[in-house]
């Protein structure tokens, strides 16, 4: 396929937004309109919706083909009605054809269930389609399965609890829909980057919602980008989780939009971004001995801070197949940031530096780094983003992460950058100086760090290597060494958790 035919897409999608659909304008409208034809032409135009058994890891191999009311297929093909069921709900397609991702998610849920049925929803001829229409056939396609859950709960042994709907973009609001319309409730609904547009902001009757299974988790990872989120933005689930924020995924290089334009490679960026919540759900599946976790926190801009590290009270739970089942009065956002393939497992640490000054020296924005050194590696040098400002005779707090277990930390060399490397850091520097023309002798003093880490929940101390020499200035490095576990901070005597 060309690069020019999915932009082509895009701009047809944003056309048929401004000029209207010829079905209703909203995913509730053919649903009705089958329901009430009459029953002749009922029977001439059934849905194009196939249940796909499969049976092999192999992707060349077909499987079996369920259909409704007839038994003799599902002892057929081996149909395991006391085992966990997967149902796997792709998405709207350009190409009208299954993608790599459905093969390696099936393989997955094989590997790892090895006695599970997992049945692949195909309504490719219903999805291949403008996009406005296809939205329009996800309430079908989502009564589809829930009469097919009808009738094999009919059966002995079949339980609706063990069900778990997998839906990939248009394909997770398809399972919203199927566990809305069932007779019972379905055990758990997995989103992965559900579809954005004319979903965002719909009744929660017309979308993938927390009513629509006993557990919904949904992993969000393109909510983001030229005005239009091709992921939806808002929370759907019970737990919502947004890897690096739900848009920009390390790897994808949608943070050079411009580059990626001019090279013609804009199509991979979308398809990497959007598809990246399937394969962090199959890592979840493959990579168990090394599992992400995520954080609950208000929003992006906080778990940036490295204010959101906290595991009390369900704060965090796994990421993907491994997520803990959580029922709360409200939805919970989570965060996490992760690697560029797999496993995508990083490790989260929380910095409170206290940064103070013996002079009045106004704003001034620092380019700090960090290198950490462990037990069992060192740390590359990290940067410590600077969300807002930094706050002088006060404790700013920091969000770093490293893609190896550093094993327990032992000290910790903090840089204050010199000659700026970028343009933007150039900026600052000058910027700083003007505001203190008459000071250009920068110069702050930190005493120690307190280092939290997300992954173990421990809590530790460094102090300044020499506590005679504890000022910082451009150019210049300070070390620190542990100097104590824990924090021993007022009001805070709850002993460290592991994860799960």
């Amino acid at each position: 396929m060309s690069n020019s035919v999915p932009l082509l897409c895009f701009w047809s999608l944003w056309c048929c937004f401004a000029a209207g659909s010829p079905t209703p304008f909203g995913p509730e409208g053919q649903l009705a309109d089958e329901l009430h034809k009459p029953k002749a032409i009922q029977t001439e135009v059934k849905p194009s919706v196939r249940f796909n058994l499969r049976t092999s890891k192999d992707p060349e191999h077909e499987g079996c083909y369920l259909s409704l009311g007839h038994s003799q297929p599902l002892e057929d093909c081996g149909f395991n009605m006391t085992a966990k069921t997967f149902f796997i709900i792709h998405g709207w397609t350009m190409s009208g054809i299954f993608e790599n991702w459905l093969h390696k998610l099936v393989s997955a849920l094989h590997t790892r269930e090895k006695d599970a049925n997992v049945v692949v929803v195909d309504w490719l001829p219903l999805a291949h389609q403008l996009y406005t229409d296809a939205v329009n056939n996800t309430r079908v396609v989502g009564h589809s399965i829930a009469r097919m859950l009808d009738w094999l709960q009919e059966k002995d042994d079949f339980s609706l609890g063990n069900v778990h709907l997998i839906g990939y973009s248009l394909g997770a609001h398809v399972a919203g829909y199927a566990g809305n319309f069932v007779k019972g409730t379905v055990g758990r609904i997995t989103g992965l980057d559900p579809a954005g547009p004319m979903f965002e902001g719909a009744d929660i009757h017309k979308r993938l919602s927390p009513d629509d299974a006993d557990f919904v988790d949904v992993l969000h990872t393109y909510t983001r980008s030229f005005g239009l989120s091709i992921g939806i933005q808002m929370p759907v689930g019970h737990i919502d989780i947004y890897p690096n924020g739900g848009d920009f995924q390390p790897g994808c290089g949608l943070n050079d939009v411009l580059g990626s334009m001019a090279y013609g490679t804009i199509t991979e960026v979308v398809k990497c971004e959007h598809e990246r919540a399937v394969h962090l759900f199959v890592d979840s599946l493959v990579n168990q001995d090394k599992p992400s976790f995520a954080f609950q926190c208000t929003d992006s801009n906080r778990f940036k801070k490295g204010i959101c590290l906290s595991c009390r009270k369900n704060r965090c739970n796994s990421i993907g197949y491994n997520a803990k089942k959580m029922r709360n009065k409200r939805n919970s956002k989570m965060y996490l940031k992760t690697r560029a393939g797999m496993p995508f497992r990083v490790y989260h640490y929380q910095m409170k530096i206290h940064v103070f000054s013996y002079k009045n020296m106004g704003e001034i924005e620092p380019t700090f780094y960090v290198t950490l050194y462990g037990t069992n590696a060192d740390s590359q040098t990290l940067p410590l983003e600077i969300v807002e400002r930094i706050e002088q005779n006060a404790t700013n707090t920091f969000l770093v992460y490293t893609e190896e277990d550093l094993g327990d930390l032992l000290k910790i060399q903090l840089t204050w950058e010199g000659a700026s490397q970028s343009w933007y850091n150039l900026w600052k520097e000058l910027r700083s100086y003007l505001s203190q023309p008459h000071n250009p002798g920068r110069e702050l003093n930190i005493r120690r760090i307190r280092v939290k880490s997300g992954e173990t929940q421990r809590k530790l101390t460094f102090c300044a290597e020499d506590p005679e020499n504890t000022s910082i200035s451009p150019g210049r490095e300070l070390w620190f060494r542990k100097c104590r576990d824990g924090w021993r901070m007022k009001n805070e005597t709850s002993p460290t958790v592991e994860l799960p």
